[in-house]
């Protein structure tokens, strides 16, 4: 029988508990938000200048209703499956193996950290690739540009990446994703500084407001390669993106979003495994993320040089 047509047993209590899950590296979400989906595949809901238009809704008496649908049929999606289990040796439970909810939670909470680490990579993949962007909605600094630059002027070049997105779907974006580099750059950029001269530190909050932004962000996810070493996820690149905070579902316009299929992520029942003698937790999440609206998106390459 497909696992597909089979019905997990799940654990409610602690299902609920990994919905809620945060951390505080993970900020991809913010530009890929989850909507609920009830298929496993198909096509991405895509977004244009259309869906943003003014529309004459006007009618006159007897005339028929004018009629608008917002988004289209894009490129194809296919949910993927991640599912992690995590062992939790009775040693560790005080020698029992009566199970607490906060037992449970330690053991899905490690799983969850490496599954969101794993989206997180996707999310940044997607929004950090050049290609996806047309020429307008990208730009690439050197030289006096970057923000590492005594003489470079970091709220000119977000603010052009402001009207560029404005122009392309009617809005502003309202976040604002910085790699670890590029936040340090602006953090320590002298026209930066000079704007916050009184303060001993400057903070995301006080860039938001300088550039007129809602949401600004650091990525610092890292990722170990093959050979141990750390990279980080976001790289040396400054993301702009409109997406709403709450979505109601795919046909809301929106930079991207976070396919998850109904009823996931979830934990299932935890077992006892007599040959380890530990509880075993597993946890399964179905997703996939998608680009819905590249307008809504501005891609800045290389903000911050070597120092």
């Amino acid at each position: 029988m497909s696992p597909y047509n089979s019905t997990p047993v799940v654990d409610p209590v602690l299902t609920n508990i990994i919905r809620g899950y945060r951390q505080s590296g993970r900020i991809g979400r913010l530009l890929f938000p989850e909507v609920e989906v009830t298929r496993r595949s198909g096509t991405v809901i895509e977004f244009g200048k259309e869906d943003f238009m003014l529309y004459n809704s006007r009618r006159s008496a007897g005339s028929a209703t004018k009629r608008i649908e917002f988004g289209h049929q894009g490129k194809p999606f296919a949910l993927v499956q991640d599912s992690l289990e995590s062992k939790l040796p009775r040693e560790y439970a005080d020698e029992t193996t009566q199970l607490t909810t906060e037992l449970g939670t330690r053991a899905t909470t490690k799983v969850m950290n490496a599954l969101t680490l794993a989206l997180e990579y996707e999310q940044a993949a997607l929004a950090t690739s050049h290609a996806y962007y047309s020429s307008g909605n990208k730009q690439t600094l050197s030289g006096e540009d970057q923000w590492t630059h005594p003489d470079s002027n970091p709220a000119k070049i977000v603010e052009h990446a402001r009207h560029a997105i404005r122009n392309k779907c009617g809005l502003y974006p309202n976040t604002l994703i910085l790699g670890p580099k590029p936040f340090s750059a602006l953090r320590n950029n002298a026209f930066i500084s000079n704007r916050f001269r009184n303060a001993d530190i400057v903070t995301a909050e006080m860039l938001g407001k300088l550039f007129n932004i809602e949401q600004v962000v650091e990525g610092t996810a890292m990722m170990a390669d093959q050979s141990g070493a750390f990279h980080d996820v976001w790289g040396n690149f400054a993301v702009l993106g409109y997406a709403p905070r709450e979505p109601q579902g795919v046909e809301e316009p929106s930079y991207g979003y976070t396919y998850t299929y109904k009823g996931n992520p979830f934990v299932e029942v935890p077992y006892w495994e007599a040959n380890t003698k530990s509880w075993i937790y597993g946890v399964t999440y179905e997703r996939q993320a998608v680009l819905a609206g590249m307008e809504a998106g501005f891609l800045i390459i290389d903000p911050a040089g070597e120092e």
